[in-house]
């Protein structure tokens, strides 16, 4: 088996193109009727909301025609003579089915610019009649473009031009009234008005919305039902999001309990993860090695049963391989700070949350969390739930942590998606497999937003045919589910993070490209594939393939290297490549389906005799003269997917690829923004990769690949298991000074 090897060295920065006129794309026509419809439509809501003086500015509903990029979206019409319309964006989800599903983005604007609005839209359609005879197509404006408007009142060329083209992908403006049929309390968050504090903002609505602090988090409120039923009756439109306030661990299979006991060790230097669960029973053998907080309240008394889960989840954190000898990961043993934060009985999503985030900022030392809780509500298609908001969030703000969760169990015929918190896009979300490696009956699938693959991958939580051994403070006991799989990928991020040193990013990269292998062929239930038991599957590779990380952080639009010196062979390159990306964007709720702030664009392959670099996937987005669909984009490259993994197949009769004269491939890293001021929020993020190369005629050329990097100015690190941890124990002795 070969070592993973770590590459160092410098990177690359490119600007991105400056965007050229307004165009419509080829053999698409605008309407002088389309234009004025527009326009009716605003002097529609301008009169709706002058009626009802809410006294804030109105929220505006643009339903485009389909799922639009962020370059097709409205800039001059909603945004005022400079073009800004994308400044007043407040939210944004999906509508239709199948090959009618559109955007639906909502702005909150002032009024002045919907008056604007009307006229500069009543204008348009007044020369497209003029000049055009009611319909204005491609040529038309790129003739605008080339030789302007002159004598056409109150329009300027590139006004004249970015409104066409705005209106081409606009299908209508409206308010939206339609609201969410709630039981029971609800968790709601508002649109963003420019208020300063949401509760004083709620407080002057006049529906008797005065709420104590405790029922407020950023954005988001818990209503009881009558508060929720006044607020949508009088401002439906306000309401962004609204879902039942219940969160319920889901249930697992039970088996029988048998008595034993068994030794373990004192702890030593073991990394610690973090694990937010039920509380947990010290009767358990292994209590040494679990620090215990139980967060439930004081007056609810526990019993041993409502204990049960949690401690069987930390029992495999713990002693995994002791528990369960088949499944042992080469990852040793691992200290626990267990966190008790439910009873596993209906309890508020709204307090978990809270208590969550406190966790986190108060042990900022642990830098894995198991989270084997989930709730029984199925995913919102427009929306991530607030728990899995708060995962999001944190994983940004602190560079170092990440969250390992479970993809939650089926509860009923009939329940299909995954529950919260398992569609946090920034945490690794695992399903479950049965001990043979089917996905297991009771899972549930994604994808998150119609589009965000979840799960990421799956393990084995066993099944009705096999169980799961697990300890409780009775002995062992048989379970099944989600919960089961996902410690045993906890600990292989703790091992891969503290004990091997690699960044969450590389670590989660590994994971995910080793669920993936050669044969990918992951679906809505498994994600990228399963993640094999032994942590040298995930860290080696085979003798004749060679697998390398990069990590890196974005500084411009283009993060680049071209110089990875893969060997040659016949003048050709004797390999097939895969290779996975992760990073950890900032995300935002309040923008619905536009969840993820920044999009890195993934392409690798080899630098042609032009110096262009030829991806694996034949990934040409950004490419000058190369235009691709939002769909397609995202459908075929992931665009705004937070992973990236790009591979091709293992075949009997594969051949090399041509050598080109530079010799070399590279990585091309693209990134955008999905907001339109000037605050950068992929700037400076970092970004971690997983290359793998497989020699077509099983010839192991890893030393020569090490050669030829170090001679082109590349750091390699061998990285092996044993030596890591080696290193690990080493750098934990504790010396005392006399």
């Amino acid at each position: 088996m070969n070592d993973l090897l770590q590459l160092k060295g410098q990177f690359q920065y490119g600007k991105a193109n400056a965007p050229g006129a307004p165009e419509l794309p080829k053999g698409k026509t605008v309407t002088s009727e389309h234009l004025r419809g527009l326009a009716s439509n605003l002097s529609s809501i301008k009169m709706y909301w002058e009626k009802g003086a809410f006294g804030f500015d109105p929220i505006v509903t643009v339903a485009y025609c389909n799922i639009v990029a962020k370059s097709n979206r409205i800039r001059r019409i909603l945004g005022g003579p400079g073009g800004k319309a994308g400044d007043y964006i407040v939210g944004a989800r999906f509508e239709g089915e199948g090959k009618d599903i559109h955007h639906e983005i909502v702005h909150c604007l002032p009024m002045d610019i919907i008056v604007e609005s009307i006229e500069l839209l009543e204008n348009c359609a007044t020369l497209v009649d003029k000049r055009y005879g009611g319909t204005i197509g491609s040529d038309d404006l790129k003739q605008v473009n080339a030789s302007g408007i002159k004598g056409a009142a109150g329009l300027t060329k590139s006004s004249f031009a970015q409104t066409i083209r705005d209106a081409s992908y606009v299908s209508r403006f409206y308010v939206s009234t339609a609201h969410e049929t709630i039981e029971g309390s609800a968790i709601v968050s508002v649109y963003d008005t420019g208020y300063k504090d949401v509760r004083s903002f709620l407080a002057g609505l006049g529906v008797g919305l005065d709420l104590a602090p405790d029922r407020v988090l950023e954005n988001a409120i818990r209503l009881e039902p009558d508060e929720y039923a006044r607020l949508v009756a009088k401002y439906p439109f306000l309401v962004s999001m609204a879902l039942s306030d219940i969160s319920v661990l889901t249930p697992e299979d039970f088996g029988i309990e048998s008595e034993g006991s068994a030794r373990i060790p004192e702890p030593g230097n073991e990394p610690i993860i973090g694990v937010l669960d039920t509380p947990f029973d010290n009767r358990v053998y292994f209590a040494d090695w679990v620090d215990d907080h139980d967060l439930t309240p004081a007056e609810i008394n526990l019993d041993a049963s409502q204990k049960k889960h949690g401690t069987a989840v930390t029992s495999l954190i713990v002693d995994g391989p002791s528990i369960v000898p088949e499944l042992d990961d080469g990852c040793g043993r691992f200290k626990v700070r267990h966190f008790g934060v439910a009873t596993g009985e209906r309890s508020s999503s709204f307090a978990f949350m809270r208590q969550v985030r406190t966790i986190v900022e108060q042990n900022r030392d642990i830098k894995v969390w198991n989270i084997s809780q989930g709730s029984i509500r199925e995913i919102a298609r427009n929306f991530v739930s607030p728990e899995a908001a708060i995962l999001d969030e944190l994983q940004s703000r602190f560079g170092d942590i990440i969250f390992v969760v479970a993809g939650t169990n089926k509860t009923s015929v009939g329940q299909e998606k995954i529950g919260a918190p398992a569609d946090s896009i920034n945490s690794l979300v695992v399903n479950a497999t049965s001990f043979s490696g089917s996905t297991a009956d009771y899972s549930r699938r994604g994808p998150v937003l119609d589009f965000f693959k979840k799960p990421d991958v799956c393990a084995i939580g066993g099944d009705s045919t096999k169980g799961m051994p697990v300890c409780t403070a009775t002995g062992k006991y048989l379970m099944s589910g989600t919960s089961f799989a996902a410690p045993w990928i906890a600990r292989k991020m703790a091992y891969l993070m503290q004990v091997m040193g690699l960044s969450r990013e590389v670590a989660k990269a590994l994971i995910i490209d080793s669920a993936a292998g050669w044969d990918y062929s992951g679906d809505a239930w498994r994600g990228y594939g399963q993640v094999p038991v032994r942590i040298e599957d995930i860290v080696g590779s085979k003798s004749d393939e060679i697998k390398f990380t990069l990590a890196g952080t974005s500084e411009g639009y283009e993060t680049y290297n071209y110089g990875i010196p893969v060997p040659i062979s016949k003048e050709k390159h004797p390999y097939i490549a895969r290779a996975t990306i992760c990073y950890f964007p900032q995300c935002d709720r309040r923008q619905g389906v536009d969840y993820t702030s920044t999009e890195m664009d993934l392409h690798f392959g080899r630098i042609d005799n032009n110096g262009k670099l030829k991806s694996l996937d034949n990934n040409r987005q950004g490419d000058e003269g190369v235009t691709t669909t939002e769909a397609a984009a995202r459908k075929n490259y992931r665009k705004w997917d937070n992973v990236k993994h790009i591979g091709e197949e293992l075949k009997e009769n594969g051949h090399g690829k041509k050598a080109y004269s530079t010799g070399m491939w590279g990585i091309k890293i693209r990134t955008t923004e999905r907001g339109y001021g000037p605050d950068k929020k992929g700037q400076g993020l970092r970004f971690g990769a997983v290359i793998t190369l497989k020699e077509i005629n099983g010839v192991n050329r890893i030393d020569d690949f090490v050669q030829r990097c170090s001679l082109r100015g590349w750091i390699v690190n061998r990285i092996d298991v044993k030596t890591s941890v080696d290193i690990y124990n080493a750098a934990e002795v504790e010396i005392d000074f006399e």
